[in-house]
């Protein structure tokens, strides 16, 4: 390609795969996703991200790398230019790029800021205003709404809407829009909050969707059910058991009211880039990092360590720029982000200066393939006595604090931050955990993950199967020479 594409990557934070309108969901109210789905892009039904928190998979998706292959397991292990780690954003920096990053970071250490990383960090010309939610809305220490993340409607406080940092960010790419560079191609890196807990948001979007379809939930397992040690402790720690449906079904449609309010900041963003003439001339990409229970399995909010498809599972839409064959509507290739710079580097020419395990996305894109991967994974948790992996720089022994139910049993050496690895193919999932029993289940009968056959001896073949193809995973992962080589 003779003249380089404008990138835009923007980026919402624990967005679920299914909550989009186009992907058959009802009560989702996205409708410029599903016109760039019907359109001129295409989305994967089936991506998944590597990790189910926000650091990790982050860095996963901005290098090519599994989780493993640098130790970025945790919230406070980000990725490290200075130590020769490579980074999408610097690497388009470098080839010419001009990188404007508007949003939170989760990617990069703040301490060592962000000029290698982008030409423009975006800050706002006023403070972002986090409007006050309503008095008391965790109610009492003990009461089974402290730990459920449920606000509700957002009061913009006699503003059109609320001015938090994501329209801030939004509103500011479009000023970038208005009068964009000239001499160099622009990637607009927007990392925004939400949907990301607590579930409130302001109106149109709080009231816009339809609570009577919002889909059913995945209801939390019986006792003694098998199912992972931190599932059990976090359920029993957040204290939602007594909830009513009608509570649980309130609480999604305000998740769903939050995606809405993206989708609409994203069709925005794509009005600019269209003003601005820039639209045919850009490659867009829609995705999360992670998902997020909204209530399945009887919890809120995310773990580390399972990898249940409302948390595994992600949107992810392109929209290559004109010129590039592309056949619009859904794909039902299996993808994982990992597949995100790869698919970058093959549209822009940039060449990575390391090696990674991202394949370009061109051909499903173009139609040539339905296929793509037999199998995706997914990886979290830590090793007994990686004290350094518990997050101890949380507040995760206050039990005031939100995040409390689940940090706290990360403390533990118990078996709840077990180490844990995902091998999903289009019918089975099989999870590994190194301390507790493993995971298998049938998706085309148990769609919903809800019975563990992993002593099933009718599915031992299929066990084995997984096991091998996750050995093979390790091994064609399990490191990356550096570039360069030595004097000996």
């Amino acid at each position: 390609m003779a003249k380089r594409p404008h990138i835009v990557i923007f980026n919402p934070d624990q967005w679920r795969g299914d909550v989009m309108g186009h992907l058959g969901n009802p009560a989702a109210v996205t409708p410029n996703l599903d016109r760039m789905a019907g359109i001129d892009g295409v989305s994967f039904r089936w991506a998944f991200c590597q990790n189910t928190v926000c650091t990790p998979s982050r860095c996963s998706f901005m290098t090519g790398w599994y989780p493993h292959v640098r130790g970025h397991r945790t919230m406070y292990h980000m990725l490290r230019a200075h130590e020769g780690e490579m980074v999408l954003l610097k690497t388009l920096k470098d080839s010419g790029y001009f990188v404007w990053w508007g949003g939170k970071n989760d990617l990069v250490p703040a301490q060592r800021g962000f000029e290698e990383f982008c030409d423009v960090k975006y800050s706002p010309p006023r403070k972002a205003k986090i409007v006050d939610r309503p008095p008391h809305w965790r109610g009492q220490p003990g009461s089974d709404t402290y730990y459920s993340f449920y606000v509700g409607r957002g009061d913009c406080g006699g503003e059109k809407f609320y001015r938090d940092g994501d329209w801030e960010a939004v509103l500011g790419a479009i000023d970038l829009l208005r009068d964009p560079p000239t001499d160099k191609p622009l990637c607009l890196y927007l990392p925004l909050s939400f949907p990301h807990p607590p579930y409130g948001v302001e109106d149109p979007w709080y009231s816009m969707i339809d609570r009577d379809k919002v889909p059913p939930r995945t209801p939390a397992p019986p006792d003694g059910a098998k199912e992972p040690s931190i599932r059990r402790g976090i359920r029993k720690n957040q204290n939602l058991q007594g909830w009513s449906e009608d509570r649980w079904r309130e609480l999604r449609a305000t998740y769903y009211g939050m995606c809405a309010r993206v989708d609409h900041q994203f069709g925005m963003v794509m009005e600019a880039l269209k003003d601005a003439g820039l639209y045919d001339d850009t490659a867009v990409f829609f995705f999360s990092d992670h998902g997020d229970f909204t209530g399945d399995y009887g919890l809120v909010e995310k773990t580390q360590n399972t990898f249940e498809d409302c948390l595994s599972r992600v949107p992810f839409i392109i929209k290559p720029p004109a010129g590039v064959p592309v056949r619009p509507g859904v794909s039902d290739a299996l993808v994982e982000l990992v597949d995100f710079p790869a698919t970058v580097e093959a549209l822009t020419g940039v060449q990575p200066k390391h090696s990674h395990f991202g394949r370009s996305l061109l051909p499903v894109l173009a139609g040539q393939t339905g296929e793509h991967r037999d199998a995706v994974f997914c990886e979290g948790g830590r090793l007994r006595g990686e004290t350094h992996c518990m997050e101890l720089q949380s507040t995760s022994t206050d039990p005031t604090g939100l995040y409390w139910p689940r940090l706290t049993l990360q403390m533990q050496e118990g078996p709840e931050h077990t180490k844990a690895v995902m091998c999903r193919t289009r019918r089975y999932k099989y999870v590994r955990r190194l301390y507790e029993s493993d995971e298998l289940y049938d998706l085309q009968a148990d769609p919903r993950e809800t019975d563990n056959r992993i002593d099933d001896p009718a599915l031992a073949g299929v066990l084995a199967e997984l096991k091998e193809r996750m050995l093979t995973f390790f091994l064609e992962t399990g490191d990356v020479v550096p570039p360069e080589t030595d004097h000996r």
